[in-house]
């Protein structure tokens, strides 16, 4: 059902609510009414209205035990524990990656160790362990390693370890193949052996799945009475790491994601964390955090290090217990964004010109693109055009690292691991949504090839239902600051749990300009007398900036998009980020 009749916007798209019919939503008034309308829209069961409210670990916090080599992981550690045995963590150098590192380091801290860890650098050494990495841990002393947020498909790196004295636990969320590597645990929510119960938690970032490790640890440890003298590790105090992890690792925010999440941000917002109060100065950030501030504010700047500086830069961050050295490393990590920015500008540039419009998969590669930035390139594609994107940077031997970003309902990750056993790729792996991949640089055409043909017929699908989704539509007078704080009661927000949009007016242009990068900025009255400030980012040269630029002052407008707060006035006002716009006459 069309929402206020518009069928085609002035996007070229037709409206339509997110989820709940419209007699449905006759009925309910007051703010309780809304939180609960927002809910039900985005898959709430309705006996769970409560839960969602507030959520909480309590409510959502499953027993570690349903996943499979949980318990085995957790025996293992407890056993180097008792023992003090030289542990390595093995990262991922993005910030899923730093983030469960940091988080097993400090439980096995608090737990008497002196773990070591190894991030390998993206340039030289690629993504997950490498058996060059994991002999030269061996050689300094390791016993155990336990990888995070990578190797449930390095068969190779595992199976070359078999004959070292080591024993090595992989904690991994990314698509696993029918064969698993050798390990002496593999916990992955993505087994295809799972149990429903557990596969059911296959959208957890990997730092949530070490923070299941952690907590099973720590039963498994009071178990044998290893606390009879000592503090157990406070766990619930490194949720704003499971946090950042999990936004920025774009998991989708429901069940137990959105309860690490609305916990995390209450523990990061005490700045207790001498680690993450460094960082959030550094992005000159002073209020609480955000779901936003954690994806574009903390989430790049911890990234930074891995795309354009040294790798280990965002663990050691979130591993200092020293407020000098936090704060340094913090600012160096600032700088470091502000670098990987310019270099994003000029692949941005170059990728923008090599779109094939007519593809379903747009793959586009570049001799010397950095790799470190390719991954956000392909998300700003993908949002653009509205299709998957991969994007492949060719180093001067001719091998291409590739990252790709999909769209809703077409699984990219299980797309190129198909295009793996074909024989495209010397390696790839992912989720549905994003994935990486190597490929010789004479393979790319083959490889677009597959991608297109595979993923055809999911795309034009997706394409089609293409709509504008909305939760409520506003008089003028109704865009300010209750209706964002009513709105904010159904958060945390973000991937999966989308951030509530609004239609409000009508409304006549009073001003359209466009101001920063290609942004489109509107000052529009209502009937009402009530005005409102609203920015279409990055919309100058869309169908939509053009017709909002073009506007007659007499034509009235519907707007909508997303309503958030505007703190720089003497008090706060509502704006709207505009995603869309229609002719109300």
């Amino acid at each position: 059902m069309t929402v206020l009749g518009i069928t085609r916007s002035l996007a070229g798209q037709p409206w339509r609510w997110r989820a709940l019919a419209a007699d449905a939503r006759d009925g309910m008034a007051g703010q309780d009414a809304l939180v609960d309308q927002l809910l039900l829209a985005r898959g709430c069961p309705p006996d769970l209205l409560d839960d969602h409210k507030a959520p909480s670990i309590r409510a959502f916090m499953p027993d570690p035990s349903i996943f499979r080599d949980m318990d085995r992981a957790a025996a293992r550690l407890a056993d180097a524990v008792v023992a003090g045995e030289q542990v390595a963590i093995f990262g991922d150098y993005d910030v899923d990656g730093a983030t469960s590192t940091a988080l097993l380091m400090r439980v096995l801290r608090d737990c008497g160790l002196a773990p070591r860890f190894y991030i390998p650098d993206r340039l030289t050494e690629g993504y997950g362990p490498t058996a060059t990495a994991l002999h030269r841990l061996v050689a300094e002393g390791a016993t155990l390693i336990v990888t995070v947020d990578c190797g449930a498909q390095a068969f190779d790196a595992l199976g070359a370890m078999e004959a070292a004295v080591v024993d090595i636990v992989v904690v991994d969320h990314h698509q696993c193949a029918t064969a698993l590597p050798p390990a002496h645990a593999l916990v992955n929510p993505n087994r295809l052996d799972e149990v429903a119960e557990a596969s059911a938690h296959g959208h957890l970032a990997a730092v949530g799945m070490c923070f299941l490790l952690a907590a099973a640890l720590v039963r498994t440890l009071r178990a044998r009475g290893f606390f009879a003298s000592r503090a157990e590790p406070r766990l619930l105090d490194l949720l704003d790491l499971v946090a950042l992890g999990t936004v920025a690792d774009v998991a989708q925010l429901r069940g137990l994601n959105r309860a690490f999440v609305a916990q995390g941000l209450k523990v990061m917002a005490r700045r207790a964390d001498i680690a993450l109060a460094a960082l959030a100065d550094a992005a000159r950030l002073s209020r609480a955090p955000t779901c936003t501030d954690l994806g574009f504010a903390l989430g790049p700047r911890i990234n930074a290090g891995g795309r354009v500086g040294r790798a280990d830069l965002g663990v050691r961050l979130l591993t200092t217990a020293d407020p000098a050295e936090a704060h340094a490393l913090a600012a160096e990590l600032d700088r470091l964004n502000e670098e990987r920015r310019a270099i994003e500008a000029a692949v941005q540039a170059e990728a923008d010109e090599r779109v094939d419009l007519s593809a379903s998969v747009v793959v586009v590669g570049g001799h010397g693109w950095h790799p470190g930035v390719i991954g956000i390139v392909a998300g700003r594609l993908k949002e653009r055009l509205g299709r998957p994107v991969v994007v492949v940077a060719i180093d001067e031997h001719g091998v291409g690292k590739g990252s790709g970003r999909s769209i809703a309902g077409v699984d990219l990750g299980a797309a190129v691991l198909a295009a793996k056993e074909h024989g495209l790729l010397v390696a790839g792996g992912g989720h549905a949504m994003a994935a990486g991949l190597t490929v010789q640089a004479d393979a790319v055409p083959a490889l677009t090839a597959f991608l297109d043909d595979r993923l055809r017929a999911g795309v034009e699908r997706a394409r089609e239902d293409r709509a504008l989704l909305l939760d409520a539509v506003m008089a003028p007078g109704g865009v300010n600051p209750d209706l964002v704080r009513s709105l904010d009661a159904g958060g945390p927000y973000g991937a999966g749990w989308p951030s509530p949009r609004i239609a409000a007016g009508p409304f006549r242009p009073v001003r359209v300009d466009v101001v920063g990068n290609g942004h489109v900025r509107l000052v529009a009255a209502g009937a009402d007398g009530n005005t409102v400030k609203a920015i279409a980012f990055r919309a100058a040269d869309t169908p939509l900036g053009q017709a909002l630029l073009a506007a007659p002052p007499h034509r009235r407008l519907w707007l909508a998009g997303r309503v958030r707060l505007d703190e720089w006035g003497s008090r706060p006002a509502a704006e709207l980020h505009l995603d869309d716009a229609a002719w109300a006459d």
